[in-house]
């Protein structure tokens, strides 16, 4: 029987990529395989799609998924300045960028924070484990206070929130997970996806081999018996892509649903559970990540959305053709128009 095939005539093995070279039952193969599986449904053809990485662990896995896409393994802490460039010379790119929490959390905080600070529309995942487990295990930024590993002692910092960090910096999007959550990562990703702006999604990804204690919150275990999901989530596809108006929902109750729809014409459908989370309130998405953190809760699900906002291609006014397919023509101002520039300069 031949493989059952996408609208695009692909199978599911044409977006994978190269076998995983890591640690047998990481969390980041995991997530590499709901980004093929979201792939593949979703028909995506990937020479439109760019992948990009900083370094560690988790940056090592745009090798592992989407074979046939472009791909940059950028400096440590630096993936976000090429995103930001790819996609200013190349606006119709779509772009998955994979971070660690050292690579965000540590030597890229920077980085993070002015990415989304400009929206770069780009879906940002940020692997995290608590530990450098590409260096043998110490304490990352996202490492729990009082923690203590084998070797290296006990961790007496406070942890940095990445997914806090996100909202309180204007991200449009962020959501949080847990890669031993398929089905919700699954979600997750294809929300993100069709999201104007930057998404950013904190995902618990466990490190096997350096950090899998049942006392550590980014462990295996504590994931499996602790996850408190915010909601039941639901993309709802589009039969076709309508006008692009302000995007607007109304309120919902406890049990009910919520409709929120994309650019695209599809829906995020939420169902709300035993609790009164709406991701649509920044205040409220604030207050239940620190609780979270306050009480060692893991709350998963979407933790923030609002109606997309300019990008930073919006905002800079570029002109509507991709950068990178201008001709000479049109990228050389005319010695008039540069005489121009020159009077106006020396005036000032």
């Amino acid at each position: 029987m031949p493989p059952r095939v996408n609208q695009l005539g692909l199978s599911r093995n044409e977006y994978k990529g190269r076998p995983s070279t890591l640690c047998p039952g990481c969390g980041h193969d995991s997530i590499s395989n709901q980004i093929i599986s979201i792939a593949y449904e979703m028909g995506i053809e990937q020479h439109n799609f760019i992948k990009v990485s900083g370094i560690g662990c988790s940056s090592k896995t745009p090798a592992y998924f989407l074979g046939g896409s472009h791909g940059f393994n950028a400096l440590h802490g630096r993936m976000p300045s090429v995103v930001t460039g790819a996609l200013l010379a190349n606006k119709d790119l779509s772009c998955i960028a994979v971070s660690g929490d050292g690579d965000s959390g540590s030597i890229g905080m920077g980085q993070f924070k002015h990415v989304i600070r400009r929206n770069v529309p780009f879906v940002y995942i940020i692997e995290n484990n608590g530990v450098y487990g590409l260096t043998k295990g110490q304490f990352s930024a996202t490492a729990d206070e009082g923690q203590f590993l084998k070797y290296y002692g006990l961790n007496e910092m406070p942890p940095i929130d990445l997914a806090l960090e996100a909202v309180i910096s204007g991200a449009s999007f962020v959501a949080r997970s847990f890669s031993g959550d398929a089905k919700q990562v699954q979600a997750l990703l294809q929300a993100a996806l069709r999201h104007q702006g930057t998404a950013v999604l904190d995902i618990i990804s466990p490190c096997v081999t350096f950090n899998n204690a049942a006392t550590s919150t980014k462990s295996y275990p504590y994931g499996k018996d602790n996850e408190v999901p915010l909601h039941e989530i639901q993309i709802l596809a589009p039969d076709y892509v309508d006008a692009k108006e302000e995007i607007e929902v109304g309120d919902y109750e406890a049990g009910d649903f919520i409709d929120v729809e994309m650019h695209d014409g599809s829906f995020i459908r939420l169902k709300k559970l035993d609790n009164d989370h709406d991701p649509r309130n920044r205040r409220m998405a604030i207050d239940v990540l620190e609780q979270s953190l306050r009480e060692q809760v893991f709350s998963t699900g979407l933790i923030y959305f609002e109606e997309p906002r300019p990008t930073l291609a919006d905002t800079e006014n570029l002109v509507s053709a991709p950068l990178a397919r201008l001709d000479d023509a049109s990228l050389r101002p005319s010695k008039e128009a540069f005489d121009g520039v020159m009077r106006g300069l020396m005036a000032g």
